[in-house]
């Protein structure tokens, strides 16, 4: 069964905690870049908004796996990738469902209490919504 919308990952996103993406546009090859801004941290140093760069599995069936790396660097010593899927339903409603490795840095090599996985959904932020000139799927 095909869904009416296809999945696109360019524009801005917010999770259940209030972080927020923004994916610029989706390059042919399936390259993008953009910012995160988390609404949560452990840092001792105020929260940045944090580049991203990541990479999207092109194919036809329109809800496309993606990951992306952040790297906290403004304000934290640890770096985060993300991994996951963007899906539509039948209403055109999307999400980015995802899964998360954070490290930060440590001083022994077998420190694997710096590592912390997680999950996060993202939705589109309303009045976000794709441009319909960029939509396949119109």
């Amino acid at each position: 069964m095909s869904l009416p919308f296809q999945c696109i990952l360019t524009g801005l996103w917010r999770n259940e905690l209030g972080s927020k993406v923004q994916v610029q546009q989706v390059n042919g090859d399936g390259t993008f870049s953009g910012k995160y801004h988390t609404a949560v941290s452990l840092a001792q140093r105020p929260i940045q908004p944090a580049s991203l760069n990541g990479s999207q599995h092109l194919d036809e069936a329109g809800q496309p796996t993606f990951g992306f790396t952040v790297n906290w660097k403004s304000f934290s010593d640890s770096t985060t990738v993300f991994t996951g899927q963007c899906f539509v339903d039948e209403n055109g409603k999307e999400i980015l469902e995802t899964m998360w490795l954070l490290r930060e840095k440590v001083k022994a090599p077998n420190g694997w209490e710096a590592t912390r996985v997680g999950t996060n959904v993202f939705t589109r932020i309303k009045g976000q919504n794709v441009d319909e000139s960029v939509r396949s799927d119109l």
